[in-house]
């Protein structure tokens, strides 16, 4: 290269690993539990990520060499030890392949941080974070800083059943308390996270509410509050692939105007979101993971 210069030429030469030293990164999986059916909390080697992530961010991963890329919640990290922590469920062709893959195994590659930190400061109210099936695990760095703000925190986590419940314990250590809800009543109060946040709502001042989970959940949460000097927050797992805002595939119309999740978001003001485009947006590709998923399973026989 003409003008070269000695610097550049020695860091063309340097190996990732003298560049980074100890932050090489090698994506092992160093732990995996399973939570419920087909669904896992995984430790996963990343230096580099778990030294920047903040609460509210997100990491796209990809299991393999010709697998898809999907963006994942975090629900911990220890930056000491240089290590990050998620939650999978296995609802697709994609995120089974990771759930299969198991302890000292690697992932291809994981990219993050991505995304804006969770809204965090200093409420004259509760605060009120509610996480659906996986969303519980995302919402536990959130509720660990709005603690460590001087915020009263209240978790509230739903399942359908007693079996799918998942990191009950792990967010009761974040929170002042929590309220668990059942469809069935096998387990906490029977009903819909939104009955919690109701009986919430009637006996204590809320003034900030996070939801994380199905889209139907985070749409009632957001009308249940509408209008009542609440902020609500959500955080939107659109379809994503390149997570930087670049190829526009998880833009959202929040307040009139586009927006893309993987770098405006992934929270928004659940009261300006349209839901309905987003429901849409969700089902865009429905068919053809039902393909790609009858072909993984064929394949494994």
């Amino acid at each position: 290269m003409a003008g070269e210069s000695e610097a550049s030429k020695h860091i063309c030469k340097t190996s990732s690993k003298s560049i980074y030293g100890d932050y090489m990164q090698d994506y092992k999986i160093l732990a995996k539990k399973e939570l419920c059916p087909w669904t896992y909390h995984l430790k996963v080697s990343a230096p580099l990520i778990a030294k920047k992530i903040l609460a509210g961010q997100f990491i796209i991963i990809r299991p393999n060499k010709h697998s898809e890329r999907i963006p994942l919640s975090i629900c911990g990290w220890n930056r000491d030890e240089g290590y990050i922590e998620i939650i999978i469920m296995a609802c697709g062709r994609t995120s089974r392949e990771a759930c299969e893959k198991n302890v000292g195994e690697k992932f291809e590659d994981v990219v993050g941080p991505l995304g804006k930190r969770s809204h965090v400061q200093k409420y004259n109210g509760s605060c009120v974070l509610i996480g659906g099936g996986y969303g519980t695990g995302a919402i536990i760095p959130t509720a660990r800083d709005l603690k460590s703000t001087g915020n009263k925190v209240i978790g509230v986590l739903g399942a359908r059943n007693k079996e799918l419940l998942i990191m009950e314990d792990e967010l009761r250590e974040v929170c002042d308390e929590i309220m668990v809800t059942t469809n069935d009543g096998s387990a906490g109060t029977e009903g819909f996270v939104t009955h919690a946040l109701q009986n919430i709502m009637d006996h204590k001042t809320v003034a900030m509410v996070l939801a994380i989970g199905p889209v139907p959940m985070m749409m009632a949460v957001s009308n249940m509050t509408r209008g009542k000097d609440i902020e609500c927050w959500v955080s939107l797992n659109a379809i994503m692939v390149d997570g930087t805002g670049m190829c526009g595939a998880c833009r959202v119309s929040v307040a009139g105007e586009t927006k893309f999740a993987c770098f405006h978001g992934p929270d928004f003001n659940g009261h300006h979101v349209d839901f309905d485009e987003l429901t849409k947006r969700q089902k865009m590709f429905m068919e053809k993971e039902q393909l790609a998923m009858k072909a993984f399973k064929e394949k494994g026989k």
